[in-house]
C-alpha cells in the first residue's frame, strides 16, 4: 500500500497544511508498491511533463501528496495496462477534466493502432526484413553495405535478416557519408552505442530475470526510456562540446 503525506494540492502555491516532501522520500513511499522504481524514473517522469514538483530556491524538488499518488498513477498503468506514457498523459489529463476514460484489462498487453485498442493474444513476432528490401528502403548499393558491415556498423540478426531500425542506421551513414564521414570514422560512434547499450542492460537485467511477468515486462519499458534519455544526453554532449546552442 502506498503511504502518501497529507497535504494540499500538487500544483501551485504551497499551503500552510501542505506538507512537502524530497524525492528521497517520494522513493522511500513508492518502493513498497514498486520495487524497481529509481529516483532516474522519477526524474524522468517529470522530464517528460507528467509530474511537476515544487522547487526550492536551491533547486531542490519537493513533492505533494498529490505529487506522490501521480506517480503512483503513472507507474500501475504502466505495470498493468502497458501503457505509453503519451496514453498515461492523455489519461491523466482527461481525468483532471473530469472525464472517465476506461483502461484495458490489466495484465494484458494492447497496441494503440489506428485510434483503437486492439488486443493481442500472443506477444508480436520480431519482425525482419531481407537483404533486398534494406537495400531498397535505404538506397544504397550492396557495395555501401558490404563496407558497413565490414566495419560492424550494420549486422545481421541472429535469426538472419535485419531489423527494421537497420533501414534507418543505413540511411544515417549514408547521409553522414555525403559529408565524408566513411565507415572507419564512424567505428568510434558505433562502440560508443554499444557501451551506452551495455551500462542500459546492466540497469534493467535485474529485472528480466525477476520472477513476476510484470516486472519482467517493465524492463523492456525502462530500457525504451533508458535509451531515449541516453540519446537525448548523446546529442547535448556533442552540441555542448562544438559550442553549438542548445534548443
Amino acid at each position: 500500500m502506498l503511504r502518501t503525506p497529507t497535504g494540499g494540492a500538487g500544483s501551485g502555491a504551497a499551503t500552510a497544511g501542505d506538507r512537502l516532501v524530497s524525492i528521497g522520500t517520494v522513493l522511500n513511499q513508492l518502493r513498497d508498491e514498486f520495487p524497481e522504481v529509481t529516483i532516474s524514473k522519477i526524474r524522468f517522469l517529470e522530464a517528460e511533463g507528467l509530474v511537476e514538483p515544487r522547487r526550492t530556491a536551491s533547486g531542490y524538488r519537493k513533492f505533494s501528496a498529490q505529487d506522490v499518488e501521480r506517480l503512483a498513477q503513472i507507474l500501475r498503468m504502466q505495470r498493468d495496462h502497458y501503457l505509453p506514457l503519451k496514453v498515461i498523459r492523455e489519461h491523466l489529463d482527461a481525468l483532471a477534466r473530469g472525464e472517465q476514460i476506461p483502461l484495458p484489462a490489466p495484465g494484458r498487453r494492447r497496441d494503440l493502432i489506428e485510434g483503437a485498442w486492439e488486443q493481442e493474444a500472443e506477444p508480436p513476432t520480431a519482425v525482419r526484413i531481407g537483404r533486398a528490401e534494406l537495400l531498397a528502403a535505404a538506397e544504397v548499393t550492396e557495395t555501401d553495405l558490404v563496407a558497413w558491415e565490414s566495419y560492424g556498423l550494420i549486422s545481421e540478426t541472429e535469426a538472419g535478416g535485419y531489423d527494421p531500425e537497420t533501414v534507418t542506421v543505413a540511411r544515417l551513414v549514408a547521409d553522414l557519408g555525403r559529408f565524408g564521414l566513411e565507415p572507419r570514422h564512424l567505428r568510434a560512434v558505433k562502440a560508443a552505442a554499444d557501451r551506452e547499450a551495455g551500462l542500459i542492460e546492466q540497469v534493467v537485467a535485474p529485472l528480466r530475470r525477476h520472477r513476476n511477468p510484470q516486472t519482467r515486462a517493465h524492463a523492456e519499458a525502462t530500457a525504451q526510456e533508458l535509451a531515449a534519455q541516453s540519446v537525448r544526453l548523446h546529442a547535448a554532449l556533442v552540441q555542448t562540446a562544438l559550442g553549438i546552442r542548445l534548443q
